[in-house]
């Protein structure tokens, strides 16, 4: 099970950002997203109202103290992989990072040095400047060996099927 924390939320700054990790997380197969930062009633409702209408099993949770909750996860079994430009290759250690619980951590504001202490591993999909929804969908992409694209979500009231042109759906 991967889950995902997404650090330092501001939903002044941040609101699209943050829902944008949140639907990368779910349409790529994240079982779960905890953001802190800000509490966001508003992005908890949209994301659910997401999967309320895509289907799935997606879930959302605020963490107010972040550093306890993912020593608690490293307690509980998860590898916590810290998604950073600063990390290793990801093609390089991926083969590393299969897992059955999973914790990845993208960042938002500036990530305090203690994530990069307590991260079993600094994962880079680039040394370059990018975005932590970049990165994600990338880390995502190469953990699931691209099958995340094609999975199917139950409970849908709406599915999107493939069309050349236009916009094609059905109703659950």
């Amino acid at each position: 099970m991967i889950e995902v924390l997404r650090l330092g939320h501001r939903p002044f700054r941040d609101k699209r950002i943050s829902t944008h990790v949140a639907l990368v997380a779910r349409a790529f197969g994240a079982f779960k997203l905890y953001y802190s930062g800000h509490k966001d009633d508003i992005l908890e409702k949209n994301i659910l109202k997401v999967v309320d209408n895509f289907g799935g099993e997606f879930k959302i949770e605020y963490i107010k103290d972040y550093l306890g909750f993912i020593e608690n996860k490293k307690k509980k079994g998860f590898l916590v992989v810290h998604l950073t430009m600063y990390g290793l290759e990801i093609d390089k250690e991926i083969g590393k990072l299969r897992d059955d619980n999973v914790l990845l951590i993208v960042g938002g504001e500036k990530v305090p040095k203690e994530i990069y202490d307590l991260a079993d591993f600094n994962i880079s999909v680039g040394n370059q400047p990018h975005s932590e929804v970049a990165a994600l969908a990338i880390f995502l992409d190469r953990f699931f060996s691209r099958k995340e694209l094609t999975k199917e979500f139950n409970n849908f009231k709406v599915k999107v099927l493939p069309c050349e042109k236009g916009k094609k759906t059905i109703k659950g």
